[in-house]
């Protein structure tokens, strides 16, 4: 059962979300929280896997808790639930260790898919979100095509099938239906090809595709 936090300032918000869950037999909310501090505090008793946290919030918000979060002994993942889809709210979010970036007009299923995302190692972001990112971080450039192809030289031909899936911003359930592997499989690919290339989350691997021309 996966542990869930909810946080939003807004209660309508949070039983929203605590009753699109309830329809899930593998998540369970165990706790909620109204303002960063107080998600802080709340993660500290409840423990949960995953944080689903709304960004804008009065007092801290979820920027800040973000980064508290992250900063605690076990962490858990934390997914940025918002209406915002301003780029350096997801740089910062990413950066403080966000593994996935939904905007409040995803549906249901893709909510609870973030959350299982999340639990698995995956980050997962709103496709809108995710295509305006690679647009200001890939742009083509001659040095930026250099280093990156100098880069995934390293690469085996089937991680470099790895990495493309990943620019192309597939799950690894959706990799290994691509490539006819399993799961697990495709997760310590994944894991070899971040290793192998130094590079800390799967936004970095597609960004560094996209530079090297492996997705257009």
């Amino acid at each position: 059962m996966i542990r869930l936090l909810v946080v939003d300032d807004e209660w309508l918000v949070r039983a929203a979300l605590r009753t699109i869950f309830a329809a899930y037999d593998d998540i369970e909310v165990v706790g909620e929280a109204e303002d960063g501090d107080q998600a802080v505090r709340e993660a500290r008793i409840h423990q949960p896997d995953v944080v689903l946290m709304d960004i804008r919030m009065p007092r801290a918000d979820g920027l800040a808790a973000a980064a508290a979060l992250a900063r605690s002994l076990d962490p858990p993942k934390v997914v940025v639930l918002t209406t915002f889809e301003l780029d350096e709210y997801v740089e910062t979010a990413l950066r403080h260790g966000a593994v996935g970036f939904l905007l409040k007009d995803a549906t249901a299923d893709q909510m609870a898919a973030a959350v299982r995302s999340a639990v698995a190692g995956d980050a997962m972001l709103s496709p809108r979100v995710t295509r305006r990112l690679l647009h200001r971080f890939a742009e083509p450039s001659s040095p930026h095509r250099r280093d990156a192809l100098r880069r995934i030289d390293v690469l085996t031909d089937r991680e470099r099938e790895i990495l493309t899936a990943v620019g192309e911003g597939l799950s690894n359930g959706d990799i290994g239906k691509r490539l006819h592997l399993s799961e697990a499989t495709v997760k310590s690919h994944v894991s070899r090809v971040l290793a192998k290339l130094q590079l800390t989350n799967r936004v970095q691997a597609a960004i560094l595709a996209h530079h090297a021309g492996l997705v257009r």
